[in-house]
């Protein structure tokens, strides 16, 4: 019997990629829907999702733009959430994002968005630091405003040196000038994203520092967990991998990427096999 022949190079099947954790400039990234299609197609990823902060306008040109290249756009959002004073996000990925009581939930939480800002402000003059709220509406407009826009304009002024620098002293979570937004739980945002078919995510999960909690989210539903992240080491990612495993929970993973609007690009940086994109569909039943 004859040795057994590997196939050419050209017939050998190529390993596809995704990154599931894309911001465009309607809530606070730099690069329009189109833009990041076009971006992730020239990293070599055969499929995103546009995660905005509270906001699904995205979503629709995306998919425009993806189809016109071939490039599959997974419809998702981030939703903030708070548990014991701490800020938490939870991505909802294969969301039916047209259902007008989603939408008109996020617009409420879209409108506490913006007194935030006024808010945050305020509590920025007690620094000698004098910004225009309406100044930062306009700038996020037409999207959901954040915190990373607050973050952008101390830089542009000089108040800051950095993106990292505006968190680190005035609007990260235990910072003087930080702000409470919309009261959601988690559970209510996990059941928000199971309302609307989707599956739910706990995004960036070191930002918790005890894992007894991520058995909380386990309780409330949570059906992921975003193991690979751009602040993960290869150590947290194991941690994370293991975590998940032992929780029955599927793995997700993206590169957070806001465009310029954290100082460089991440679009990329992390992404994740395919495979983990079609367990994902499988769970939740999408072609």
């Amino acid at each position: 019997m004859g040795q057994p022949t590997s196939r050419p190079a050209d017939q050998q099947t190529k390993i596809k990629y995704a990154d599931l954790h894309l911001h465009s400039t309607f809530s606070d990234g730099t690069f329009s829907p189109e833009e990041l299609v076009n971006l992730a197609q020239g990293k070599g990823l055969c499929c995103i999702a546009i995660t905005d902060h509270d906001e699904v306008s995205a979503i629709a040109p995306a998919s425009a733009a993806g189809k016109s290249c071939g490039l599959e756009v997974i419809p998702g959002v981030e939703l903030s959430a708070e548990i014991d004073d701490c800020e938490v996000h939870i991505l909802g990925y294969f969301i039916d994002w047209q259902a007008s009581w989603f939408q008109q939930r996020l617009e409420k939480i879209r409108a506490v968005r913006e007194k935030r800002i006024f808010a945050i402000t305020e509590k920025l003059k007690s620094f000698g630091i004098d910004l225009d709220p309406e100044q930062i509406l306009r700038q996020a407009h037409p999207g959901s405003v954040g915190r990373l826009h607050i973050a952008r304009l101390l830089k542009e002024k000089g108040y800051v040196a950095s993106i990292p620098e505006a968190f680190s002293s005035y609007l990260g979570n235990d910072r003087p000038c930080y702000v409470k937004k919309f009261k959601l739980t988690p559970g209510e945002a996990i059941e928000m994203i199971r309302q609307v078919n989707g599956l739910s995510v706990l995004a960036h999960p070191y930002h918790l520092s005890d894992d007894k909690i991520t058995s909380d989210f386990v309780r409330w539903g949570i059906r992921g967990l975003e193991a690979y992240y751009p602040e993960h080491t290869p150590a947290a990612t194991e941690h994370y991998l293991k975590l998940a495993e032992k929780n029955g929970l599927l793995v997700t993973g993206g590169s957070d990427c806001h465009g310029f609007g954290k100082d460089k690009s991440m679009l990329g940086a992390v992404k994740i096999p395919y495979q983990l994109v079609q367990a994902l569909k499988a769970e939740v039943g999408a072609s």
